[in-house]
């Protein structure tokens, strides 16, 4: 059996909801392998973050020598990265993996508000930037990437080909922090073009994770072979299904449902078990 590999470089959530929590669901639930390099691990839960602690990189870049040493990798996700140091370690370690695309969402600020990137973690993201095949900024953070004002379509699409232009990635700008009834994703590439992605805002507090779920979704569809906008296009529909299925958990910012509402395993049509 071949499945794809995937490699997510992200920090832990101990509410589940985002990070490498749900990096994982995502990932096994589009049919991937997931394997993780935790970056920090935060106390968190739907209310905010309460406690940071980042690992050091020489463990980081253990995790990561580790998995592709025996397992390999086919696509590489990048999240919360936890320190400067970390950044610049995954970003050497990255030019290693020739010919392994990578997306990159270029965590800096939690649902909550919570800060998760400081300003000599953000400077280094320029080299992960350069190696990604996608980086997937919200809104907030394409102003801080590009130092816009950014109050329209328009204006996010022209950051995002800046963007682009700059480092010679493709660029997923999320719409879904600009007003409306409806939102639209728009992609990018280092030459200028632009697909767009439009839908019926889905009004709910329980989006913590989205940002995780839709960069893993569109990882391991790349893994799979998938061409960069069919994988985009799977993976915001797996974030609309699991946005409309969340179980509606914690006081705050709640998790989705990755599982959609179900339950995957089901002892009538798993493959039978000896006893």
């Amino acid at each position: 059996m071949t499945i794809p590999r995937v490699l997510v470089i992200a920090g832990s959530d101990s509410g589940g909801g985002a990070g490498i929590q749900a990096d994982i669901k995502t990932i096994t639930m589009l049919g991937g392998h997931a394997m993780t390099a935790v970056t920090a691990i935060t106390a968190q839960n739907t209310l905010g973050v309460t406690g940071v602690l980042p690992v050091a990189a020489a463990m980081v870049l253990a995790q990561i020598d580790a998995v592709v040493g025996d397992i390999g990798v086919d696509a590489v996700k990048i999240g919360m990265i936890g320190s400067a140091a970390v950044a610049a370690a995954v970003a050497t370690r990255l030019e290693a993996l020739a010919g392994v695309p990578s997306v990159f969402d270029p965590v800096m600020i939690a649902t909550s508000g919570a800060a998760l990137a400081d300003a000599a973690t953000i400077a280094v993201f320029a080299r992960l930037m350069r190696l990604a095949r996608l980086v997937t900024p919200n809104l907030p953070e394409l102003v801080a990437l590009t130092g816009r004002s950014l109050a329209d379509e328009a204006a996010m699409i022209d950051a995002a080909q800046e963007l682009a232009r700059r480092h010679g990635c493709a660029v997923l700008a999320k719409g879904g922090h600009l007003p409306g009834e409806h939102l639209t994703d728009c992609l990018v590439r280092p030459d200028g073009t632009v697909r767009r992605w439009s839908g019926t805002r889905i009004v709910t507090r329980h989006s913590h994770g989205t940002g995780c779920t839709l960069a893993s979704g569109i990882a391991v569809g790349l893994a799979a072979g998938l061409a960069l906008d069919e994988a985009i296009g799977r993976a915001r529909d797996y974030v609309r299904a699991a946005l409309i299925a969340a179980p509606g958990l914690g006081a705050g910012h709640g998790p989705m449902g990755h599982a959609l509402g179900g339950v995957p395993f089901d002892t009538e049509t798993a493959p039978k078990l000896g006893r």
